[in-house]
């Protein structure tokens, strides 16, 4: 063989590796964008989360093998359930044990595989989106712990792995692992159906699901421990979870608030951190730094949560209250009368520690340090603040502005001491530095 056409061959070998390379990159993602309503689908009729899993994950094994010879599907999703759906017949007709259960699975699925793609691809794109809407409903239900709803909806809603969730949480892969696996199990003796459960059951159960999503936004915006001050893509993660309900319950205004919050939250996470990762308070950060689409995405939904008549809302609420720090050109400018307002109504529809711990630092900055002291006080002894850093913060500011030093300095410091962040450990210890410098002493 001549060296020219070595060279030819190596060259149309470097190209077809290229191809494939691409092709693979391309189901890698269509993959990721596909997998949770796969899980969904495949769930809903396989009852088991587990085998949901791995049918999807069989589906992707097909695509790797037959895409790069045949080419992507014009409709991947749809091609892909269809694989999933086949191997789960083939799973069921080839077990001897199967039960009646068992078959009558296999007839819905058989119905279901001889679907054209047509009709595959409208089922996908059911505009009610019943079953991601119940994948993520089954994920947050109340026979799982909110720490284990947490994780299970990262891993098949996000599609996140346990290692990448235990790191998103400080935690180790094998605690994760093993909620996820008890969180599979409660929702298997439970009988929990993969379905968007009605009337009162879906407000009763809506509750949780909002509370989980923001519960991962939270970890991300205020990491609870570690050396980072804040986690974006976990914050990212929440707000991809928050868009898809929003999607999904595009009627429902405690969704679009929750959805409206997190972006205008979010819009500041830049400008949380100074550039040697020190934490930056509101009133410091360089708001050249937020987010301005975030915050207009927010400022929108906020919008059309108040034209539904949701404006009362917990999470309404919230986010009105972001709003008014993003509508604020300067720190100068914030409204805090407004905030403090707002703080009132969001105690009534949310009563709770700290929302009034909140509610004390929303008056201090309107009426004056003294006002918070009063309000701090009366909440000193709740069950809920005990070992809470952000109590003694609070106080120690308020007493910071009122010119007690010495106190507040005590204050600072027992807040560091009872922060697990490290940034934010040394925020506060700086704080209390300056207590002294001015105290003299």
């Amino acid at each position: 063989m001549s060296a020219a056409m070595l060279a030819s061959r190596t060259i149309f070998a470097d190209k077809a590796g290229m191809a494939a390379d691409e092709t693979h990159r391309a189901i890698e993602a269509v993959f990721r964008i596909e997998r949770a309503r796969l899980i969904a689908g495949l769930a809903r009729v396989v009852r088991d989360v587990d085998r949901a899993e791995e049918l999807a994950q069989d589906a992707l094994i097909v695509a790797l093998a037959e895409w790069p010879v045949r080419g992507v599907p014009g409709n991947p999703g749809a091609w892909l359930m269809a694989a999933a759906k086949r191997r789960a017949i083939d799973g069921i007709r080839h077990d001897a044990m199967r039960t009646r259960k068992h078959a009558e699975i296999a007839r819905e699925l058989d119905g279901e595989s001889d679907m054209s793609a047509e009709a595959l691809e409208a089922a996908l794109d059911d505009p009610l989106g019943d079953e991601l809407l119940g994948l993520i409903f089954a994920a947050c239900h109340p026979v799982i712990s909110p720490e284990a709803r947490a994780a299970l909806t990262l891993r098949l809603v996000g599609g996140l792995t346990a290692l990448e969730i235990a790191r998103a949480f400080l935690s180790n892969e094998a605690a994760i692992a093993a909620r996820i696996t008890r969180a599979k199990k409660a929702i298997a003796t439970a009988g929990v159906a993969f379905e968007v459960p009605r009337g009162a059951e879906l407000a009763g159960r809506l509750g949780s699901v909002l509370e989980v999503v923001y519960l991962i936004f939270n970890e991300g915006y205020a990491a609870t421990a570690g050396p980072s001050l804040v986690r974006p893509p976990l914050c990212a993660e929440a707000q991809r979870l928050g868009r898809i309900l929003a999607g999904l319950m595009p009627e429902e205004p405690e969704v679009l608030g929750l959805l409206a919050l997190m972006e205008i939250q979010a819009s500041r996470l830049a400008a949380r951190a100074g550039p040697d990762g020190r934490f930056v308070p509101l009133t410091e950060q360089k708001r050249a730094r937020w987010d301005q689409l975030l915050i207009r995405r927010g400022l929108n939904l906020l919008a059309r949560v108040e034209a539904l008549g949701g404006a009362d809302g917990p999470y309404a609420l919230q986010a009105a209250l972001a709003a008014c720090h993003a509508r604020a050109r300067t720190a100068a400018d914030t409204d805090w009368t407004q905030i403090a307002g707002l703080y009132d109504r969001l105690g009534q529809v949310m009563p709770s520690p700290v929302v009034e711990l909140n509610r004390a630092v929303a008056h201090s900055m309107a009426f004056g340090p003294e006002a918070g002291l009063r309000l701090v006080d009366a909440i000193a002894d709740a069950a809920a603040l005990r070992n809470y850093a952000p109590l003694p913060a609070a106080r120690g500011d308020f007493l910071l502005r009122a010119g007690r030093y010495a106190e507040a300095k005590a204050q600072f410091e027992a807040a560091a001491g009872l922060s697990a962040n490290e940034r934010e450990r040394d925020f506060l210890l700086a704080r209390a530095a300056v207590c002294a410098g001015s105290s003299g002493g």
